[in-house]
């Protein structure tokens, strides 16, 4: 099946208006599917979830720019920011009548969420108190509470995991005069709730996530090419801002500033900036970029060819094959189950058994660049991280496959050349790791 046919059954309709100016069709035609893919996470994702951890309730309490980090994992494409303030509540009412879904403040969310409206308390005879305003939202809630009488009240607080640690202090003071003692006694903080939900994608997402590769696979192809590096002429930061250009005109956006960077024979450019790229030089670029509620994250490797040669040399091409080596240790280790930690050490240990010498730094991706997940090392902690590298992998969720292998190559002096690589993958429902779209064997040659 094409992408584009795949992309029009998911919106049940005509097919999106994809053009080279446009990849991923029009915002309606993007909305729509946003929407398909929220519904399920609601339908599909949450109920079981809630189960899985205990919960009965779950309260998600934020004000007007000091969102929940869940909260644009739980509201449609056209909302843009909570209103005022904003309580969603789940209430599991068991498998037979479904999870409840209740809009305290904000609206539908296109029919996928019941709104209440409270009117905010005044006293008529001083007119609005400022130090009441929203009191009825919370009089609202602590109603519901007490009607549905929910024995385990989740809520967004963790030590370890932003991604559930969006209920701010002052939110969590007046929840719990709402709820009142009987029911703040009930109230769990369940981490792994919030974080699972985030983490976990929607099967629809795929093939919007294989175009948006497809596009950082075209932008980065034509950066490290003659279409757009001249040697001796061209800077990393004219390759940099030409990428940043480049997403932009195709409506896009970027969760980071782009990096290019250069290793050259017999010099040390690590803290140089906006290089003048030679003929002879290994590039490197750090790139993402953002649509739909999605985010990417590639690194790949380029070289400049020197005059009369065809390819790199090819202690350079081993310093490529050393870092897919890695790749594929990494993903044979990651399976349902196993730790972030789990799958650091035991490839490391199986890097280390095959003469490489590397670090892993791999992360979940997804609604974020950095996303909710399980982390598998951080570039300064190949010891394994505590708390984060603690969470198990789970099916249904994607990594961005980040490291790096330094080689001695023989036509540099035995000059350690660094080739960190980043790709995305998915852990998929057969607990299978697997590219999403494929991952870089060669440079990206200038000529």
């Amino acid at each position: 099946m094409s992408l584009l046919l795949a992309l029009s059954l998911l919106v049940q309709g005509p097919a999106l208006s994809v053009s080279p100016s446009r990849p991923l069709g029009t915002l309606r035609e993007q909305a729509e599917l946003q929407q398909d893919w929220l519904q399920y996470r609601l339908d599909s994702v949450l109920p079981r979830l809630l189960r899985q951890y205990g919960a009965d309730m779950w309260i998600v309490s934020m004000r007007e720019y000091n969102e929940d980090p869940v909260f644009w994992s739980l509201v449609s494409p056209t909302t843009f920011f909570a209103r005022r303030r904003t309580i969603y509540v789940f209430f599991d009412r068991g498998l037979a009548r479904g999870v409840e879904r209740l809009a305290l403040g904000g609206g539908t969310q296109g029919g996928l969420y019941e709104a209440y409206v409270a009117r905010d308390t005044i006293d008529p005879s001083i007119g609005r108190r400022p130090e009441l305003l929203g009191q009825g939202q919370w009089d609202l809630l602590g109603r519901v509470v007490r009607e549905r009488a929910p024995r385990r009240i989740a809520v967004n607080i963790s030590h370890t995991h932003a991604f559930s640690d969006g209920l701010s202090a002052g939110e969590w003071e007046q929840l719990q005069r709402a709820l009142g003692p009987e029911y703040v006694s009930r109230v769990m903080r369940s981490e792994r709730l919030a974080l699972d939900y985030q983490t976990i994608r929607a099967p629809g997402m795929l093939p919007a996530y294989r175009r948006l590769m497809e596009v950082v696979w075209a932008v980065i192809d034509t950066a490290f090419s003659n279409a757009v590096i001249t040697p001796g002429t061209t800077t990393t930061d004219d390759v940099v801002w030409w990428m940043r250009q480049r997403v932009n005109d195709l409506g896009l956006g970027t969760w980071f500033h782009t990096d290019v960077d250069v290793q050259r024979r017999g010099v040390d450019l690590s803290d140089s900036a906006s290089v003048v790229i030679q003929r002879g030089d290994v590039l490197h670029c750090d790139f993402g970029i953002t649509a739909m509620g999605l985010n990417t994250d590639t690194q790949h490797m380029g070289y400049v060819l020197r005059e009369g040669e065809r390819d790199a040399p090819e202690g350079l091409m081993r310093a490529l094959l050393n870092s897919n080596r890695v790749q594929d240790l990494l993903l044979a280790e990651m399976r349902p189950g196993r730790s972030g930690n789990a799958v650091l050490a035991a490839t490391l240990a199986a890097m280390r058994a095959a003469g490489i010498n590397g670090t892993v730094y791999t992360h979940p991706i997804g609604d974020r660049g950095h996303g909710a997940g399980p982390l598998i090392g951080l570039w300064d902690h190949q010891e394994g991280v505590p708390g984060r590298g603690d969470v198990t992998l789970i099916p249904g969720t994607w990594f961005s496959i980040e490291l790096q292998a330094s080689t001695p190559v023989p036509e540099w002096g035995g000059q350690l050349v660094r080739s960190a690589q980043e790709e995305d993958a998915e852990l998929g429902a057969d607990g299978r790791m697997r590219w999403i779209l494929r991952r870089q064997t060669q440079f990206h040659l200038v000529r």
